[in-house]
């Protein structure tokens, strides 16, 4: 019915004996639902996030539910680059294997482009694209080594393909995560490694519903075809299906949560 989610979906073994690394995965975002069906599938996962809290408490819930054995956590700034190799180097430690990767993290913002100070546009590139590359980097660079492919899921947004008033950094960061994605996925194939993106329109966490208003939060869902914001995990499910063997011919494609692809 339209405006009301689907049931939940469980899971079906999809991503057993894999193993998966998960940045900006404390909450109850995109992030968190993705770490949290990444284990449903049957992988075991590293989650990462630069709010070290917030990141001790999910992986507790997370190991409690699934067991300590599959969950690992390590807090990561990915616009910090040794930060960002000990993620990696832990998952390898952990696991004894890096086979999925998952670069959630993101930052965004409000300003007119009048407004916007020099601080502002790099904050959001350094976190949200360049700390994409980081990871995507590190990931490939184990992933090469290791010689038994892999896959990298990038999150984009729509508002990489269309433009929205006070969005020009989060747009040119996320546009950039695009073609980062499949520029990766073309020479990642010469030792089996597939690179994709999802591209969510508006999936609802209560972050977001603290950074903006909800005036825009009703245009925002009034966009959507199914007259609804998505749920984090239904995000979460098409990551799963870009990670698992459903998808073993798909790479450099960015795949639109959304009716909304240009």
């Amino acid at each position: 019915m339209t405006g009301t989610p689907p049931p939940y979906v469980p899971g079906h073994g999809l991503l057993a004996g894999r193993a998966a690394v998960v940045t900006a995965a404390a909450g109850a975002g995109i992030g968190g639902a993705t770490a949290r069906r990444l284990l449903e599938e049957g992988a075991r996962v590293v989650v990462s996030d630069a709010h070290a809290r917030r990141l001790k408490e999910s992986a507790a819930e997370l190991a409690a539910e699934f067991g300590a054995d599959r969950v690992a956590a390590l807090p990561c700034d990915v616009t910090d680059e040794t930060q960002v190799a000990a993620l990696f180097d832990l998952a390898v430690e952990r696991h004894g294997r890096l086979d999925i990767v998952v670069n959630n993290a993101g930052l965004g913002g409000t300003a007119d482009l009048v407004d916007m100070a020099d601080e502002q546009w790099d904050k959001v590139l350094d976190v949200t694209l360049n700390g994409t590359f980081r990871c995507t980097r590190a990931a490939l660079r184990r992933m090469k080594a290791a010689g038994a492919g892999g896959v990298v899921v990038n999150n984009a947004s729509v508002v990489g393909w269309r433009a929205q008033k006070g969005q020009a950094h989060y747009a040119a960061a996320k546009a950039g995560v695009m073609a980062l994605t499949r520029c990766a996925a073309l020479e990642a194939a010469a030792y089996g490694v597939r690179v994709n993106a999802v591209s969510p329109s508006l999936a609802m966490h209560p972050h977001l519903v603290k950074v903006t208003t909800p005036e825009l939060l009703e245009e925002l869902t009034s966009r959507e075809a199914f007259g609804r914001y998505a749920e984090p995990w239904e995000v979460a499910n098409v990551i799963v299906f870009l990670a698992s063997g459903y998808s073993s011919y798909l790479t450099g494609e960015v795949l639109s949560v959304s009716s909304q692809h240009p």
